[in-house]
């Protein structure tokens, strides 16, 4: 594919001075050769077609010119200035050689640059005078030189190209000048711009002489200090305890190139000043003198606004912890009550009243796992969540939880499967954190997963660690919703998704993960599916004939093989 043309000069809302000068100098170039022929051939008799024809050539690079303000560029500059080396060098020739009126117009292209303004072109344009300047002498000692105009014709055409060259170089001088200007008064607005930036910066920054004497103050001075005067000396604005120590600190930045203090200023004395003083590159010394006391003063505000943040979040976590009983005991007994009507232990009810009975047990379970993942995250969170570690069998906790979720994925439309070894997975951990985790895991999975999905649970050992691999071919996670996923009440996807859960599931395994020793990870795309790997340094080494392997003994290797545990192989 082509690359699209750069936008021309026309197509700019505005032309810049320099082109508008450029524009209008060639078109006053025409204008003037055109002008005079025709005053020429108004008032002289005899004139020759070889001098109108002169008069034509000079003319046409100048028409040529205002070709700019559509194709402005460096390469048509360059092709522009060879057409007025070309024109001028045409027009001497045909006004009688070097000898001729016209012979001023061998330096158009030095004229054209100079309105240009660019010095790249200068030595191009210099070299084309010198060529139009040759040829028209060669040509002239050949022989094929019209003869000279009359005086008349001389006289205008002579007038013509010395006006008309000349306004070249004096509109080039003008344009320099100004370009000059222009760069100058940049420099200024700079210079004023940094004098502004270095005036209202938070620190005082020192220029100083070899001896310590200042040259330029600008900044804030700390508090209680006032901005050194040009010519006193640093020593003035420290207390006289502290003259000594500051003046160490010159000399050994002038030794090393650099060096630090602390002192205390004069004005006051209660406060602490740090100068950073650094050796520049003319031997003058450069200091940055910045206020202790108040950065000491911000930096306990902030630590004091941190730790109260702090005491106020683990407040909030010891009051939900706290109220583990308060919360768990009356929905025990909603549920209770609830589960001995659904039951008709005391009579049947009638079918609306079951209807109603049903809705409230599962009302006062969702809500009950809700307030058990709040609580457990606030304990973790307040350091009282202990872990009851025991020995057991990996693949029982993990074939309970399946067991527990299967009726969730038969009502989602949804194949689980779990994928476990053969021989027993043992390990040290909480059985009840295990279990809690893969349901965590596996629920989530089957919410975010559409109908005809599956979801795979793989448990395996590696070494000494323990992991769990939930896998779904759900609807994916997007990527810059997976850094924040793992942290509490944090959810992904669109309104409608978050709608369906806490944000409380996954922040609650790796919080668990992290208990045991481990770490979770998360792998998505989206429409592709998600993977959440829990690795945890728990799996017990296989016992030998009831003994314990020695320490020297090699790792057991992974146990790979899998058996496929299918819950619901109808679908």
């Amino acid at each position: 594919m082509a690359e699209p043309a750069p936008p021309s000069a026309i197509d700019r809302p505005e032309l810049s001075d320099e082109l508008r000068d450029v524009l209008w100098w060639h078109g006053a170039w025409g204008a003037a050769a055109i002008l005079a022929l025709i005053v020429m051939a108004l008032t002289v008799r005899g004139l020759s077609w070889s001098a109108a024809a002169a008069m034509i050539a000079g003319a046409a690079p100048g028409f040529a010119g205002l070709l700019l303000r559509r194709h402005d560029s460096p390469r048509f500059r360059a092709l522009l200035l060879a057409l007025w080396g070309g024109c001028g060098g045409l027009a001497c020739m045909l006004a009688g050689g070097l000898a001729g009126p016209l012979a001023v117009w061998c330096l158009a292209p030095a004229a054209a640059a100079a309105v240009f303004g660019a010095s790249t072109l200068l030595a191009e344009a210099a070299a084309l005078a010198l060529v139009a300047a040759a040829g028209s002498a060669l040509v002239g000692l050949a022989g094929f030189v019209p003869a000279a105009p009359p005086p008349g014709v001389a006289f205008w055409l002579g007038f013509t190209g010395v006006v008309t060259t000349g306004l070249g170089f004096g509109a080039g001088l003008l344009a320099s000048r100004r370009r000059a200007s222009a760069r100058e008064s940049l420099r200024k607005a700079g210079e004023a711009a940094l004098q502004r930036l270095l005036s209202e910066q938070p620190y005082l920054t020192l220029a100083l002489t070899p001896d310590g004497r200042v040259e330029q103050a600008l900044g804030r001075p700390p508090e209680g200090m006032a901005v050194p005067e040009p010519g006193s000396h640093l020593l003035d604005q420290a207390d006289p305890a502290d003259h000594d120590g500051l003046e160490d600190a010159l000399i050994l930045a002038r030794r090393i190139g650099r060096a630090e203090y602390a002192f205390a200023p004069f004005a006051a004395p209660g406060r602490t000043a740090v100068l950073a003083i650094r050796l520049g590159s003319d031997e003058r010394l450069v200091g940055v003198l910045r206020d202790a006391t108040a950065e000491r003063m911000r930096e306990a505000s902030l630590e004091s606004a941190r730790e109260q943040a702090e005491a106020l979040n683990a407040g909030k976590s010891r009051f939900l912890a706290n109220m583990s009983h308060e919360l768990r005991t009356p929905l025990n007994a909603i549920m209770g009550f609830s589960d001995v009507m659904r039951a008709g232990l005391f009579g049947p009810l009638q079918p609306k009243y079951a209807d109603y009975v049903g809705l409230i047990y599962e009302s006062g379970q969702h809500l009950l796992d809700l307030i058990n993942d709040v609580l457990d995250i606030s304990k973790i969170e307040a350091d009282r969540y202990e872990l009851s570690r025991e020995t057991f069998d990996a693949r029982e906790a993990v074939s309970s939880a399946l067991r527990l979720t299967r009726l969730q994925a038969d009502a989602a439309g949804v194949s689980q499967r779990g994928l476990l070894p053969p021989g027993p997975l043992e390990v040290d951990a909480d059985r009840r954190a295990i279990k809690q985790m893969v349901l965590n895991l596996v629920s989530n999975a089957v919410k975010f997963t559409p109908r005809s999905g599956s979801v795979t649970v793989t448990a395996n050992g590696y070494g000494e660690d323990l992991e769990i691999v939930v896998s779904d071919t759900g609807v994916g996670i997007a990527a810059a919703d997976l850094e924040r996923l793992g942290r509490p009440y944090e959810q992904a996807g669109d309104p409608a998704q978050k709608i369906r859960g806490t944000g409380l599931g996954l922040s609650l395994v790796r919080a668990l993960a992290e208990l045991h020793g481990g770490s979770m990870s998360i792998e998505s795309r989206l429409g592709e599916g998600t993977s959440v790997t829990v690795r945890m340094p728990v799996l017990r080494p296989p016992r030998s004939n009831g003994a314990q392997p020695s320490q020297s003994a090699p790792p057991p290797p992974p146990q790979r093989s899998a058996q496929i545990i299918a819950f619901n192989p109808q679908r």
